[in-house]
């Protein structure tokens, strides 16, 4: 199981009047996450558009279990679950420091073609990046 993790300070502009994240912003975590995972193995959002391929997201759940405050340092952990046809799954981990599971999530994003909007079958670059 692939996994990667990175470091988010939550600035004040992410949180509600109750000094906490708006929910909405966890996807930009995910998004963060999710990108730094993808540079790591290798594949980078830029060669994938330079190269004709977007990658959506399809699907996005997510289960708050603690909130997270302003300036907390999150802990955002990317997990690799798996790859088929076009689809790519991943789950996801936001703790605080004091080690405290906040959020859990799931995405699957499609890999799609940009001139036809259509999905796509990923480059054999990436599902090699993606076997190691």
């Amino acid at each position: 199981m692939k996994q990667h993790e990175i470091n988010v300070r939550v600035r004040y502009s992410e949180t509600d009047q109750m000094g906490v994240v708006y929910h909405g912003n966890y996807a930009q975590y995910f998004e963060m996450g999710r990108v730094e995972w993808l540079r790591n193995i290798g594949i980078s959002y830029k060669w994938m558009e330079e190269n004709g391929i977007m990658l959506p997201v399809v699907s996005l759940n997510i289960n708050y279990k603690k909130p997270a405050r302003y300036d907390d340092l999150l802990i955002v952990k990317t997990i690799f679950k798996k790859q088929e046809s076009v689809k790519i799954e991943f789950d996801y981990e936001i703790r605080n420091e004091k080690d405290e599971l906040l959020t859990i999530a799931n995405s699957t994003l499609v890999f799609v073609d940009m001139k036809t909007g259509r999905p796509v079958l990923p480059p054999d670059y990436i599902l090699d990046l993606l076997k190691e």
